[in-house]
Order: structure tokens, then sequence, then C-alpha cells
């Protein structure tokens, strides 16, 4: 800067965000709170530090794998891309994820660059965001990137990831630098409560002494005051004053300024920015560690805080692959239930018929089982491949009412669109029993009302005795009644009962006495 004043040098460097990243000056990081939070230091915030290993330890570990589309069907891809295992040399596959992920996390940005030789792909390295510069190539306007401001690499070489870009830029924003006065507040709170143990005193304020006091003398009193209680070990000892000082308090408590509920908030508002739930980064607030609150917001937080992480990272290694191929992380796990809740619904999907026992068992790394992978459908719980029993059966019932009821079977058959059966001639049990058919001859049981039968009954001869029942007449005592009745004279009637062998009667006639 001097050499340009004087006019005494043409020299003329570009002045970068990157170059001044690394160059360490704090002017630009440092927040009304009057810490210092840049991308780097925003780590030694205790929230943050928590959400970028949350974030980045559940995508890194997760199982991931190259599939290809064939027509409808996903297809393993293979053979499994080496650079998939052990992306850069000493480095695994967990470690280069999670180096994506916390670049991300902090920079907004993820410069992955590829490495090839003839025979292809032979590592990843994921580069140092704060080195990376991004520009257009004047001519393609195609992005190019310059690493540590010598080594240009084409896009063609290089997967960026950016988190949130702005319409007309190349490079992503960073949330640290967006958002830093609510994490140097955070920070600012960190900090005071470490020297305010740090110390050991309750509070700081003033000695007010009666008289004038010499440079030296003021320094020693104050000295001489802290070294009775600076300090976590002399926190409580108790202070003597001399020749009239008094000791005035400046500060407020830390209950009257509520100092723990303002570094819980800060710990929410952290958890806000990152999309992370409370109840994951330790927040233990009433109604944030409810057993149904945690289980949604386990939930919520794959969908709404991993899965769009997890895109972003399949969109930008799409391009290592064949174009129906794509990389897939598999989240089943941060999604499964307890056992009762996954065995309710491997049930479900068992009878609906879109899981197979062996795929269950793929699942819960159980083996395979001989014939496990039939599918089934709900109705009867049969093969797949007979599922249309059931609407067959359901169409011979139509048929049998009709044909019952005077239609002719072969219209019947052609309207329910029922293939036609030969019949064997054998009549149904309901008209004749199966006993009584002839096999050899099973249409003769149709002939019976065309032809005369004699049958031959034998003769059944009964003998029966009648019961003989001997019941003693009843002696009755009636007192005589006289009666008098006037009887017109009439001729007197007689009448003749005629009877048979056995005394049984047979007819009676009646005539009037001449």
């Amino acid at each position: 800067m001097l050499s340009r004043l004087l006019n005494q040098g043409t020299e003329e460097r570009a002045v970068s965000f990157q170059s001044l990243f690394a160059a360490g000056e704090n002017f630009s990081f440092t927040t009304n709170a009057g810490t210092v939070v840049d991308q780097i230091s925003s780590l030694k915030i205790e929230a943050v530090y928590a959400c970028v290993r949350l974030i980045s330890d559940s995508i890194s570990t997760l199982p991931v794998d190259t599939y290809i589309r064939v027509g409808a069907e996903r297809k393993a891809y293979r053979p499994r891309p080496t650079w998939l295992d052990l992306p850069e040399t000493g480095v695994t596959r967990t470690e280069h994820f999670q180096q994506v992920l916390v670049s991300l996390l902090l920079n907004g940005n993820s410069f992955t660059r590829i490495l090839r030789d003839d025979q292809g792909i032979v590592g990843l390295v994921v580069l140092n965001p704060e080195l990376v510069e991004c520009s257009r190539d004047q001519v393609t306007r195609r992005p190019i990137f310059i690493f540590e401001n010598r080594d240009v690499i084409t896009a063609d070489d290089m997967i960026h990831i950016t988190e949130m870009r702005l319409p007309g830029e190349l490079r992503g924003r960073s949330k640290i630098d967006l958002v830093k006065e609510n994490l140097g507040l955070a920070k600012a709170l960190e900090e005071f409560a470490a020297r305010f143990f740090g110390q050991g005193s309750a509070a700081s304020g003033i000695i007010e002494f009666p008289g004038n006091l010499t440079r030296e003398q003021a320094k020693d009193l104050v000295n001489g005051f802290e070294e009775g209680h600076k300090g976590l070990r002399r926190s409580h000892r108790p202070g003597i004053l001399f020749g009239g000082a008094k000791f005035t308090k400046t500060t407020v408590d830390n209950d009257s300024a509520q100092f723990l509920e303002s570094r819980r908030f800060a710990i929410e508002e952290i958890g806000r920015i990152f999309r992370c739930p409370p109840s994951m980064l330790g927040v233990t607030t009433a109604g944030a560690m409810s057993y149904a609150s945690v289980e949604q917001n386990g939930i919520h937080f794959v969908q709404h805080t991993l899965r769009p992480y997890i895109s972003k990272i399949e969109d930008g290694y799409q391009k290592l692959l064949d174009s129906r191929a794509f990389l897939k992380f598999n989240v089943d796990g941060l999604l499964r239930g307890d056992q009762a809740s996954r065995y309710a619904a491997f049930s479900t999907g068992l009878q609906s018929g879109f899981l197979s026992i062996n795929d269950i068992h793929r699942i819960e790394d159980m083996a395979p089982t001989e014939g496990g992978d039939v599918y089934r459908v709900p109705l009867a719980n049969v093969d797949i491949a007979a599922a249309n029993l059931s609407e067959l059966d359901r169409k011979s019932v139509i048929a049998q009412r009709l044909i019952l009821s005077g239609f002719d079977p072969a219209e019947v058959m052609a309207s329910l669109e029922l293939p036609r059966i030969a019949h064997t001639g054998v009549p149904s049990t309901q008209l004749q029993a199966l006993s009584t058919i002839n096999p050899a001859d099973p249409a003769s049981v149709y002939e019976v009302k065309s032809q005369d039968m004699n049958i031959n009954m034998p003769e059944v001869v009964l003998n029966y005795t009648p019961p003989a029942v001997n019941v003693p007449a009843p002696i009755i005592n009636v007192p005589e009644t006289v009666v008098r009745v006037n009887i017109p004279q009439s001729k007197p009637t007689v009448r003749t009962v005629e009877r048979d062998a056995d005394g049984r009667i047979l007819t009676i006639t009646e005539r009037l006495e001449d």
C-alpha cells in the first residue's frame, strides 16, 4: 500500500474473499456482541459443533449404493464403482462424505476434485472451500474453478455442491456468515460464563475511597482485592477493605439477567438455524422430551433436514455414473420404529401383496427362506398367480343362480365371459345321490321319467296284540233327583244297530213304531 502511495511500484494484486479469510483478519467478523465469529471459530460454540456433527455423521454413515433403471425396474449398478468405497487413498467413504457435509454446513460450498487417468476415475479429493475461487469462462460461459490461485479446474473435473445460492451467483452463501450476530451472542454468553467462574467473583463493581490516590496506590488496591477474590478457589473468601474504602456492585446478578434462559434460548436459535430438533441437542425443557414429540422430531429431522443435503449430494455425484445410473442413500434405518411397529408394517405389506417373506427378511438382515419370494394377495392369502380365483368364484355363483332359474347355460357362460366346460353327465347331488349313479352309464338316471318301472315291494306283516286295560268303574252316589217333564204324546222311535263279528258297530237305523 505504501509503495502505491509513493508510486514506487506498479504491482497490482486482486484482493478476494478467500485471501482476506485466510489472512486471519477479524475486522469483518466482529459481531455487535463483541465476539469474533467466522466459519472455523463457530465450531467452538457448543450448539454449532453439535449440529454439524449430528447432520454430517447421520448422512455419512448411511448405506449408499449405485443403481440403474431398466425399464420400470431398479437394479443394482454393477460392478460397484471403486471410488464409492475408497474415494481417496487413506480416506474412507464415511470420512469423505463427512468432509463434504462439514464444508457444506460451514462454508455453504463443497468442492470435490475428480482425479482421472486412462482407466477412468482414480480419486475424489474434497478441497478446502476457502482456497477455491469460482468464475466463468469468457467464451463458453461454463464454470471454472481456481484452486490456490494456480490450478484451473474445469466443471467436468469438479463436483460443486451449494447449500443456498443467490440468483446470478456461482458460490453458495454460508449460513455462518449470514447469521453471525446470533452466533456471536451465543459465543458471548459462553465466554461470560467461563470468565464468571474463572474470576470467582459474584459480581464486578468499583471501589470507592474517601481521598486521593496515586496511580500506584489505586493499582495496589485493585490488585490486593483481586488476589483475595479472583479465581475459582478464592471465590467465597471474605474480603477486607480498610481506610474507609467501599465496594459498590455495578453488574446485575445472573438470576436477574436470566442468564441460563438466555443460554438455553441461544441453543434453540442455533438448532433452528441448522434445522435440528431440540431433543437431539440435549434441550430438556418441558414438552421437548416426550415420547411422541421425540419420535415425530426424528421423522421431521430426516425429511426436512437430512433429505435436502442427501438430494444435493446424489445430484452432484450423478455426473460420475452412466446416464441411466444414479447414487442413492438408504435412510430406511433412520425411519425404523420399534419392533412391534415394524412387524405391523410388514404384516400390512405382506397381506397387501407388495412385500414377500424374503423381502422382509432382507430388510431385517435375516436369511432367505425357500419359497419366500412368492407374493400373496389379501383375500385368501393365496399365490398372486391365482389371484383371479376369487373373481372366478363370484362368477360361478352368479352362473349357478341363472342356470337354476331356467336360463340357457351356454348363454349364461357367454355373458359372464366364462370358458365353456364339458359336463360329465353326472347330475347334481341335490337330484340324485352319488351312490345310486352307475359310473359306466351316468345318463341313465335322467331316464326315470320316460320309463315304466316295476317295483316289487315286500309284504310287511305286523302282529299287533291290543293291550288289556282293566279299570274298575267308579262308585258315585248321586242323590235321587225327580224331574218332571211334560212330554207331548208322540210315537216311539225304534233304533236298530248292526254289528260285525268283533262287535263293532256297522250301521244304526231309526224308525217310528207303528
